[in-house]
């Protein structure tokens, strides 16, 4: 399988993809200050003795949230190997006051109303070695898998640790030397220095140490010998690109690429239409099948429906073939997506509980090519699946769009025949309120074909109940949910009704009333229907 990264630079927006075999699995996105790893001097803002937590002040728009387990010196969950005693039961009052200083690291970011999440757990990742100051223990890779390699880099871990200082061993460190897990150790250790140093001379609430650029993470964390080339159009970047693979990993010099072309290098890698397509909620399915996936600020479910596909057996043969094909597209759609927290996966009903195993191990092995930390249910009788995934910010249809200033995030606008409703509900409460003779409603058209009706009989059957004259004007500008009513006399708004004499000639634009049962056209001109 071939693998590459393609980078993007703009002036303010840096883009690194993932390709595999052709196709896109990964995309990551920076655009502002970089928050997530970046260390920060703060001040305890309020302890929440009720939720065992505290909000601190770093410096940044919200207050972050500190729970009190990220504020014991503990080695990271996805790491149980490096434990060597059980959770201490402290409470937060205990640990924390109003105004204390402390040094801590994000470790989720802003979402939505939500601030950062932060912890005074700090932990510096290199290429081969996380280093974790005021840690005691050593951690292993679970991906890690020989125990043979797990028992030398053990032994290696222990040699060159330092006293005071937790270490972890990560996947890429798989068959590398003592001295070039020494020489990453002394990188981190130097880093670290830096940090204590400025840390003493900046006062809080105030940055520390900001995690390192986007290209830098990819290159430390994705740039691994299974990588063919790293692709960059920018030359500033990648001669610094350059200046870290000479330091860090000298033998992949040779795979880092400029790219010179004049054709955008997304659009030369067919990867901006893919983006394009990553804001949709319908995933089409190579069989013929979709996915619908709807993302919440409490889950994300994804759904999988045959569409198209009828398959060429049985009823069993084609949902077993539809769900297989999901089960790769999904754990696809969460790389790429970097969709975070609880998902439910609801997959077609199974009959056969061997066919809704053989969807679970399918879904098991195409996660273990996913970076990020995941953890699956079983499957119920009906096609669910509950599962996690490590969730550290802003999901990529988060980073990208915002909520619609129309719906207001809701996916949904009130329909044209609900909006004339209102209107003709609005029109008798100012005819109660007043003795105007004539209302001239102006709204989208769509709204004014359900005022008027096929051939004029809702608009006359109003302006008889209310004994007013109505007039109604179409507006293609204005959103479908808004209208404006304005009242007049009737010989003014007859003037405005019929601007043109008899016999003239003028140009409109033809459409079809929708609510007309003979076929025949209708007519827009000026906003008025004719």
């Amino acid at each position: 399988m071939s693998k590459e990264i393609i980078v993007n630079v703009d002036t303010r927006e840096t883009r690194v993809a993932l390709v595999e075999s052709g196709k896109l699995v990964e995309l990551s996105i920076e655009r502002e200050e970089r928050v997530v790893g970046s260390i920060y001097k703060c001040k305890v803002a309020n302890v929440l003795a009720g939720m065992d937590a505290a909000f601190v002040d770093i410096g940044l728009e919200r207050n972050a949230f500190l729970y009190v387990a990220d504020v014991l010196p503990e080695m990271d969950d996805e790491f149980p190997s490096a434990r060597k005693e059980p959770a201490r039961q402290v409470r937060i009052k205990d640990v924390l006051k109003v105004g204390q200083e402390l040094l801590v690291q994000v470790v989720k970011g802003p979402r939505g109303s939500k601030g950062a999440r932060v912890s005074t757990r700090i932990s510096l990742p290199g290429r081969y070695l996380v280093l974790m100051p005021d840690a005691d223990n050593l951690g292993i890779s679970r991906k890690i898998e020989s125990e043979a390699e797990r028992d030398r880099l053990k032994k290696v871990g222990d040699s060159i640790r330092p006293l005071g200082f937790g270490m972890i061993v990560r996947t890429e460190a798989e068959g590398r030397s003592e001295a070039e897990l020494r020489k990453d150790l002394e990188f981190l250790l130097r880093m670290w220095s830096q940090i204590q140093e400025k840390s003493t001379k900046i006062s809080a609430p105030g940055l520390v140490h900001q995690d390192l650029s986007l290209i830098y993470k990819t290159i430390r964390d994705v740039f691994s010998s299974d990588v063919n080339k790293m692709i960059i159009d920018s030359p500033v970047d990648y001669e610094k690109a350059l200046e870290l693979i000479d330091l860090i990993s000298p033998r992949m010099r040779s795979r880092l690429v400029l790219y010179e072309e004049s054709e955008p290098i997304f659009e030369r890698y067919s990867i901006e239409a893919e983006i394009e397509n990553l804001l949709r909620r319908k995933v089409w399915l190579k069989s013929g099948g979709h996915l619908t996936i709807d993302q919440t600020e409490a889950l994300t479910t994804i759904d999988v429906n045959t569409g198209k596909f009828v398959g060429s057996t049985s009823l069993s043969d084609t949902i077993l073939k539809t769900n297989l094909d999901a089960v790769v597209e999904i754990a696809r759609q969460l790389r790429l997506r970097d969709i975070g927290g609880i998902i439910v996966l609801d997959f077609i009903d199974m009959a056969n509980p061997k066919d809704r195993q053989k969807v679970v191990s399918a879904l098991e092995k195409e996660l273990r090519k996913d970076r990020t930390r995941t953890k699956i249910s079983h499957i119920s009788p009906l096609g669910l699946i509950e599962m996690t995934r490590k969730r550290t910010g802003e999901t990529l249809t988060e980073l990208v769009t915002e909520p619609c200033p129309y719906c207001q995030g809701r996916g949904r606008v009130q329909s044209a025949e609900t909006v004339s409703l209102a209107i003709e509900r609005e029109l008798r409460r100012l005819c109660s309120e007043s003795d105007e003779e004539a209302f001239m409603v102006t709204t989208h058209p769509e709204v004014a074909y359900h005022l008027i009706g096929s051939a004029g009989e809702v608009i006359d059957e109003i302006e008889h109940r209310l004994r007013r004259a109505i007039y109604v004007r179409g507006n293609e500008q204005m959103h479908i949910e808004k209208y404006d009513i304005t009242p007049g006399d009737i010989q003014e708004m007859d003037r405005q009704m019929v601007p043109w004499k008899p016999g003239e000639t003028v140009e409109c634009q033809v459409v079809r009333n929708p609510f007309s049962v003979l076929p025949r056209a209708s007519a827009w001109l000026d906003g008025y229907l004719i």
